[in-house]
């Protein structure tokens, strides 16, 4: 088992021991599936009020009437829930006064930074899978393109890897779990705010740069179904920077 690995089941080990991982769990499945709900109930209304003037059954674009609604609601519900996943990470070794024998073990600050975050990705994953579902459910009853669907989910996968990379580095910050979470939930919302400055500024230099930095306008496109290779760039570019941050901090640490 390389150094890695042993991070990454040890840090699964501590979500499944913990009733965080439970909660958050069930809190996002369960916005994940009123969100669904509702989208669907809305596009049943707007179904039944086309055929009440058409005389016919409607067709009805599922993606812009479910699935895309409930990818752009699903993004705010990442910016709550996410940094609770991650604001254990580094805070809670320094609690329970772990963090100096983590430091002063063999394993690299490369793999113990990388480890944890993979651990807490593994986590996020599962839950992703679980609300696949969703689709394969509607999909008996209905058609639809299922390439929005997938660079969709394409699309919470790297905007959670980017949100969970940002609550590894607010957790390595600081020793207060709560500050952790509220550290991460403040950068990431001050990035999102970025694109609205940006939309205000309208097409300048400097407004076509703050809304690139912004993560919205790129998972936008995916959830549109558009592949675009310098918003696959921004969140690999934005992981690396959030991992290397964290790195370079808890490296800083090291020597205290």
């Amino acid at each position: 088992m390389t150094p890695v690995h042993a991070i990454i089941a040890k840090e699964l080990r501590a979500y499944f021991v913990s009733p965080v991982v439970y909660v958050v769990g069930a809190v996002f499945l369960l916005i994940f599936g009123v969100l669904s709900y509702l989208a669907v109930v809305n596009a049943g209304t707007q179904a039944i009020r086309l055929m009440q003037i058409q005389g016919a059954a409607a067709q009805l674009n599922l993606n812009d009437l479910v699935f895309r609604p409930t990818f752009y609601s699903l993004a705010i519900v990442l910016l709550l829930v996410l940094p609770i996943l991650t604001m254990r990470l580094f805070a809670e070794e320094r609690k329970l006064h772990t963090f100096e024998l983590l430091m002063t073990s063999p394993i690299g600050v490369n793999e113990i930074v990388v480890g944890k975050f993979l651990g807490a990705y593994v986590i996020y994953l599962g839950l992703l899978a679980l609300t696949g579902l969703v689709p394969f459910v509607l999909s008996v009853y209905s058609s639809f393109d299922w390439n929005p669907v997938f660079t969709g989910y394409l699309g919470l996968a790297l905007l959670g890897a980017l949100f969970l990379a940002t609550g590894v580095l607010a957790s390595a910050l600081t020793e207060n779990q709560i500050v952790a979470a509220f550290l991460s939930f403040g950068v990431l919302i001050v990035v999102w705010l970025l694109g609205a400055l940006g939309s205000i500024l309208g097409d300048t230099p400097l407004g076509n740069t703050l809304s690139y930095l912004s993560f919205i306008e790129h998972y936008d496109r995916l959830v549109r179904g558009l592949v675009d290779t310098k918003d696959l760039v921004y969140y690999l570019c934005g992981l690396v920077l959030m991992l290397f941050l964290a790195h370079r901090v808890v490296e800083s640490q090291r020597w205290k």
